[in-house]
């Protein structure tokens, strides 16, 4: 049986959270699984888990308390919560994630909801909930058995409408626009084809073996398919080929980080030339970094109201709703939540104007 146990880490603490902190080992496949809840005041922590060798309490901190944000931003029932397995997801992620969800059984769904994250899919939400026994333990399964899987690109349709919203408030219309887009898998590739879709110009593309810039335009049905056949967008035909870094200094108008964290930085954050960036990821940047940006005129829509169409179509998986009714809902809550941010902003930057909305609705839960 895996081992279950709490750990103490040096984190930064508050009234918020987090709240629990566990550490499981497992045996059998020597893998270790991490899962911070940070906060359950509104409701069971949500978050996914990625599978990643380097993954580390303190990233899967941060990313649980961007979840409790995320959560209370998008004014649905769930608090935030994250896990990771630590290992190679090249030698196998099923029994590491039975493991992992036997492990964390006491916890679910009760205090921790799971869903796909980085390296993980709907199978193994499928095998999740298999070992708990219980199909409400996770979102983002196959829609065999109830899910609403978020390869139906439920993350990248609101991140394209909370750009679109963006846009409309800086009387900026979103047709015509240049797009990069950093991070081309499930999320980044939604994004693309949902931005083409409004009448915007995907010209770059990245992934974790470098990035290819087509300044007349990127075809991102045939995009996918080198990525699929070759493993590498930057083999695009035709396109300039680059550093997967340096797509976020190109020429662009609207650019969207969507893979790892911190990927704009002191060293890079002067180069980006874009007047909107739409946070796809979880913390691409610092706070600190998103105030630089936003003090030479750059609107940076932050991660955990850009990125949370994931969550709310999880929301309504949870409820048993449909794929349908989970657009449906991500449309009207990216509309509602990008304006009332940025009606804030005559006052403060986006990510201050959005955070004084979640922590008021946590505050709130609290009392």
């Amino acid at each position: 049986m895996p081992e279950t146990y709490t750990i103490d880490v040096k984190l930064d603490t508050d009234k918020f959270g987090p709240e629990k902190i566990i550490k499981t080992y497992d045996r059998k496949t020597n893998t270790h699984g991490i899962l911070v809840i940070d906060n359950t005041a509104r409701g069971p922590g949500k978050g996914g888990i990625r599978f990643l060798p380097d993954v580390s309490i303190r990233e899967v901190a941060r990313l649980a308390r961007a979840m409790t944000w995320k959560t209370a931003l998008a004014d649905i029932p769930f608090g935030g919560a994250k896990a990771g397995i630590i290992g190679d997801p090249k030698k196998g992620t099923m029994e590491p994630m039975r493991a992992f969800a036997r492990a964390l059984k006491p916890f679910v769904p009760s205090e921790y909801v799971t869903a796909p994250d980085m390296n993980t899919g709907m199978e193994e939400m499928r095998a999740f909930v298999e070992e708990i026994g219980n199909n409400d333990g996770a979102t983002g399964k196959p829609a065999d058995i109830g899910g609403i899987p978020h390869e139906l690109g439920s993350t990248g349709f609101g991140v394209v409408i909370s750009a679109e919203t963006a846009c409309e408030h800086m009387n900026w219309p979103m047709k015509g626009k240049t797009v990069a887009i950093e991070g081309f898998g499930e999320v980044g590739t939604a994004a693309a084809k949902y931005f083409t879709e409004k009448g915007a110009k995907v010209v770059a593309l990245s992934d974790s073996k470098g990035a290819v810039y087509v300044p007349d335009g990127i075809d991102v049905a045939k995009a996918i398919k080198v990525k699929e056949e070759t493993r590498a967008v930057g083999n695009y035909p035709g396109g300039k080929q680059l550093p997967g870094e340096e797509i976020f200094g190109l020429d662009v108008d609207i650019l969207v980080p969507g893979a790892r964290p911190d990927v704009i930085t002191e060293a890079n954050y002067n180069d980006i030339k874009a007047k909107l960036v739409v946070e796809a990821a979880n913390i691409p940047m610092s706070p600190e970094i998103e105030e630089k940006l936003y003090a030479k005129g750059i609107v940076v829509i932050p991660d955990f109201l850009a990125n949370s169409g994931g969550v709310i179509s999880s929301y309504v998986e949870f409820i048993h709703g449909t794929p349908e009714d989970a657009f449906k809902m991500i449309e009207e809550k990216l509309r509602q939540n990008t304006k009332e941010v940025l009606e804030l902003t005559k006052e403060h930057s986006p990510r201050v104007a959005a955070m004084k909305i979640a922590q008021e609705r946590v505050e709130k839960a609290l009392e």
